[in-house]
This record gives C-alpha cells, sequence and structure tokens, in this order.
C-alpha cells in the first residue's frame, strides 16, 4: 500500500539481515530517467503499469528484500512471480495512516484510477495485499525496527550475527 513504509522498513530489514535491497520504483525511475508522476502523465497509466510489471518479473534471487510500488499488488503476474521466488509481507497500516502520509498524493506518482480517491484505493487494495500476503505485519504505532523485527520473527528467520 502507498505509505505504509514499504522503501523504509524494506531498506532496514535487508541492512538487519545484511542481503542486498531492491525498490522497483527507484529501478523504474533510473530505467526511465524521469519520476514516476512523470511517467505516469506522459505515458499513461497502461505503459507504467506494463514497466511496473516488466521490472517486477525481471527480479531474480532469493537473498535479497524487496519494496514493490505500491500498484503492483494490482499486476496478478507479477505477484506470482514474487510468490514463485519468496514470501510476501504486507505492511498493514490502516487508512488513516495512509491518508497522514500520502499529503503529496498528487505528485508522488501513485497510480490511480481518474477521480478515485485514497479510500477508493485503499478498498480496492487492501482485500488484494491480504490476499497475496503470506504474512501481514500491522505498523500503526510501531518503530521500523520493531515492525523488522516482527517481520524477521514471523518469517522464523534470524539476524546475520545472530545466535
Amino acid at each position: 500500500m502507498p505509505g505504509s513504509g514499504k522503501s523504509t522498513i524494506g531498506l532496514s530489514l535487508a541492512k538487519t539481515l545484511f542481503v542486498r535491497f531492491i525498490d522497483t520504483d527507484m529501478m523504474i525511475r533510473d530505467i526511465e530517467k524521469r519520476s514516476l508522476q512523470a511517467i505516469i502523465n506522459e505515458s499513461g497509466q497502461a505503459y507504467f503499469e506494463n514497466r511496473e510489471n516488466e521490472v517486477v518479473r525481471s527480479i531474480t534471487g532469493r537473498t535479497l528484500v524487496i519494496a514493490t510500488g505500491g500498484s503492483a499488488v494490482l499486476l496478478p503476474e507479477a505477484m506470482a512471480h514474487l510468490k514463485k521466488i519468496g514470501r510476501i509481507v504486507y505492511l498493514q497500516a490502516p487508512l488513516t495512516l495512509i491518508e497522514k502520509r500520502l499529503w503529496n498524493i498528487k505528485t508522488r506518482g501513485i497510480l490511480l484510477e481518474k477521480n478515485q480517491s485514497i479510500q477508493d484505493m485503499y478498498r480496492v487494495r487492501e482485500p488484494l495485499y491480504r490476499q497475496y500476503a503470506d504474512i501481514i505485519v500491522p505498523v500503526e504505532g510501531k518503530t521500523p525496527e520493531e515492525v523488522v523485527e516482527t517481520i524477521i520473527s514471523s518469517l522464523g528467520l534470524k539476524p546475520r550475527g545472530a545466535l
């Protein structure tokens, strides 16, 4: 979900586990040499979805942490690929928290249907996140470190160097 903390938590988790971190939004920006919002505005929603699907499906390997764009959950092929290469963690944030964090929704590069509100987006995507998730981790009221600890524990992992 956009605004749930995927990039922040993902990077922290990867550092804790000493594994590679991939942010698919950053990959798309690097490939396109423009912001996500510019891609959506200039090339359209379908183009962005295709690019996001390509990028997610190009990821290989198992010893890494991936933070996808919030709209990846709308792409069945991308989600099937992620399920095949690893486990999916849903960082569950209530709508009120998402609304607070997405104050810049018009310029942030979030894929929305025409006239779609944050509430509409949440209603569409939240059940999909639950459907694909191997584990669901509530993030409200928790520090990034607490969320990382919960993920590690829930997945039965140990930080590198831990006994």
